[in-house]
């Protein structure tokens, strides 16, 4: 179940005052929920709080603040007048540059790893889904669109089959054709990580899309 957003710090009023006449948010076009992205380190990254400005895409830019329950708020344009920061925006949905948490520090949305020629940073599609990782020194890595997290919806899922026995079992984890303590316990060592191959219980999925398409 993904949080509801509550805020345990507040921005300066001011800053929240004017940043929502100036931002037009663009995230969750749909409102179904696509505004989320994961860090295992520091759990569900909010791209429309509830309160608070939330993140407009544009053509060569990402501006607004994300919210993280465990880590307070991500800015992504910290300093406009500088070009060595804030997440910019290629105008085909590539992005780069790093975003600034208060309580975490800087966050790259186009990480490389070294020796390896792929592109592992934050891309935005076609269709206005944000794809890809950004990885963050004091936080690790941050993942986009992913089809399913093992957490709570997924734990509904499995109790609804406890003590079941049977041949077709999707709880049945530990593949003996019952559902018991045996499997419960490959789901509680698989919490909050990326679900396993062919896992079933889910769909327990994260994403965050936006109304901006771009020059693709």
């Amino acid at each position: 179940m993904k949080p509801e957003t509550s805020i345990i710090s507040i921005l300066p009023v001011i800053l929240l005052s004017f940043a929502g006449l100036v931002f037009a948010e663009n995230i969750d076009p749909n409102g179904d929920g696509s505004r989320y992205a994961y860090g295992e380190n520091v759990g569900w990254l909010n791209f429309k709080p509830n309160q608070g400005p939330g993140v407009t895409v544009s053509d060569n830019k990402l501006i607004g603040f994300v919210w993280a329950e465990n880590i307070g708020w991500i800015n992504l344009d910290p300093n406009d007048a500088d070009p060595n920061t804030g997440v910019s925006n290629d105008g085909t949905g590539l992005l780069s540059g790093y975003a600034w948490g208060e309580n975490v520090g800087w966050i790259n949305f186009n990480p490389k790893v070294l020796n390896d020629p792929n592109r592992y940073g934050v891309i935005i599609d076609q269709e206005g889904n944000f794809d890809g990782w950004a990885w963050g020194e004091n936080i690790g890595w941050i993942h986009f669109q992913s089809a399913c997290v093992i957490d709570w919806d997924v734990l509904a899922n499995f109790a609804a089959q406890w003590l079941e026995t049977g041949s077709e079992l999707e709880a049945d984890l530990y593949i003996d054709e019952k559902v018991n303590l045996l499997d419960f316990s490959v789901l509680a060592n698989s919490w909050l990580d990326e679900c396993l191959l062919d896992w079933q219980l889910g769909p327990a999925g994260y994403k965050v899309k936006t109304l901006w398409t771009g020059k693709q």
